[in-house]
């Protein structure tokens, strides 16, 4: 171990930036292999988010896992996002991802929360209304815009809100979505817009949950060390309620000067982590850039902008364990280009070979580098 970076001292561990951003490639397998097949990774313990130019079957793909919809489902989960999980966790990962508490259920929700408070209406019982609606409109497998018109027809007006980009009532969204999983529903994988369907043999949530798969315990692992406000972050929910479900078997550690926790069996990891050369094409909302310290992973302001504008993000090259520039596809049909902007040495022929087989997953074939 580099005792210049890592030091247990009277008031804990202390770590570098470097030491746990290497971490963090560690614990999100991105220094694996990814043209050796691997069953599983352990970033479905948290999900993987199913949004942007590439999705969460490029995710998987990065670490060497094939999404397969046999093995796999899709559901709006945390933060209303859409995630993959294993299909056989379903009942479980519907416990997990389900608010702690009333308060947090508001604050999940945001501000449908307020005319439903006003009407008396507990927030988590709105939501197993809304999700009762849910199950019976999809039946069958139905489009979400129709499933959202069925919905606010059913529904009080407590439940309802006017969009004005739309001209027109609808359910709130965080609502719609939350509701979703805990009825039963996945969301058909390729479907844009989304098509909710049944999943199959629900029995509903799962009494109890592995401690592998609590939302806190993952994010402390795959993106430790962390505060109970970053955690927070993440998962959209109160802080409160976060600091309630910490886990006891942490150990503090300093990070450029803030104090952060780590789970004690990744002590070890964080101390000494492998250092990798490894270049990664990142799908916009690959894991690795969804930790809420953005300043950690990226130092400079002027790219954190670029990287995680408030539309239309890039995806991230990855260097070892730096994030060193952004790409955008340049598509034309059977045809796949890379618009990349580097900010400093990257290897040129380990890029275009990573293009190469983001294009090869696509069903496309890589043109070169823009």
């Amino acid at each position: 171990m580099d005792t210049a970076e890592a030091t247990t001292q009277t008031g804990g561990m202390k770590a570098t930036g470097d030491q746990v951003l290497r971490y963090r490639v560690h614990a999100q397998q991105l220094d694996r292999d990814p043209a050796a097949e691997h069953a599983d990774t352990a970033l479905l313990d948290l999900g993987v988010q199913d949004t942007g130019n590439t999705g969460s079957a490029w995710a998987l793909a990065l670490r060497g896992v094939r999404f397969d919809s046999r093995e796999h489902f899709i559901a709006w989960t945390l933060r209303g996002a859409p995630a993959a999980y294993r299909r056989v966790q379903a009942a479980q990962i519907t416990a997990a991802t389900a608010p702690y508490d009333e308060a947090d259920a508001a604050k999940r929700v945001f501000d449908a929360s307020k005319p439903l408070q006003a009407a008396g209406i507990p927030v988590r019982d709105a939501l197993a209304v809304v999700g009762g609606h849910l199950r019976e409109i999809a039946s069958t497998p139905v489009v979400k815009g129709e499933a959202s018109s069925r919905l606010t027809a059913d529904l009080p007006d407590p439940y309802l809100r006017y969009c004005r980009p739309c001209n027109a009532i609808h359910s709130y969204e965080q609502t719609f979505r939350l509701a979703a999983l805990p009825a039963g529903l996945e969301l058909e994988p390729g479907t844009s817009p989304p098509v909710l369907r049944r999943i199959p043999g629900w029995s509903g949530p799962a009494a109890r949950v592995p401690a592998a798969l609590d939302p806190v315990r993952a994010c402390l692992h795959l993106f430790g060390p962390l505060t109970p406000k970053l955690v927070a972050g993440y998962l959209d929910a109160s802080i409160a309620a976060v600091k309630r479900h910490w886990p006891d078997d942490v150990e503090g550690v300093e990070v450029d000067g803030e104090r952060r926790d780590v789970l004690l069996a990744d002590v070890p990891l964080l101390e000494d982590p492998p250092t990798g050369d490894a270049v990664r094409l990142l799908g916009s909302h690959d894991l690795f850039l969804q930790a809420r310290d953005r300043e950690l992973i990226l130092g400079d302001e002027s790219r954190r902008r670029g990287m995680w504008p408030v539309l239309g993000r890039p995806g991230g090259v990855l260097h070892g364990h730096r994030l060193v520039g952004t790409w955008r596809p340049r598509s034309s049909g059977k045809k796949l280009a890379l618009a990349v902007e580097t900010w400093g040495r990257v290897p040129r022929r380990e890029l275009e070979a990573e293009a190469a087989r983001l294009a090869a997953h696509r069903g496309q074939e890589f043109t070169g580098l823009a």
